[in-house]
């Protein structure tokens, strides 16, 4: 993966990822985070999973961040994009869309 396009993936990242480590953390262990998202296969959702990695990335010092971190933040980055497009109608406060968002380290409502 070239340099510039690193630097693009790791700053859009951060745009989107508004949770600190420690908010995720907290969040992961809700019941309403649990509630939320497609199955895994193991019984943890998808999105569940990603917040776990998304701590450790924001827990890593950039020049040690490896291509598969990047990877998944391009992943990160691509799914809050597209959930954003879908916002339903009247409040979002209690709703599964945003939990989901949570998941993946973005708050809609900061």
């Amino acid at each position: 993966m070239k340099e510039d396009k690193k630097e693009d993936i790791y700053e859009e990242f951060y745009e989107n990822v508004n949770m600190t480590p420690s908010e995720l953390e907290d969040w992961l262990e809700t019941e309403k985070s649990k509630s939320v998202g497609q199955d895994s296969g193991d019984g943890e959702s998808i999105g569940h999973k990603s917040g776990h990695k998304i701590i450790k990335i924001k827990r890593t010092k950039k020049a040690e961040l490896t291509s598969s971190n990047y990877e998944h933040m391009k992943r990160v980055n691509s799914y809050i994009a597209r959930h954003k497009a879908q916002k339903p109608e009247g409040d979002v406060k209690e709703s599964n869309w945003r939990y989901s968002l949570k998941n993946w380290g973005h708050d809609p409502l900061k």
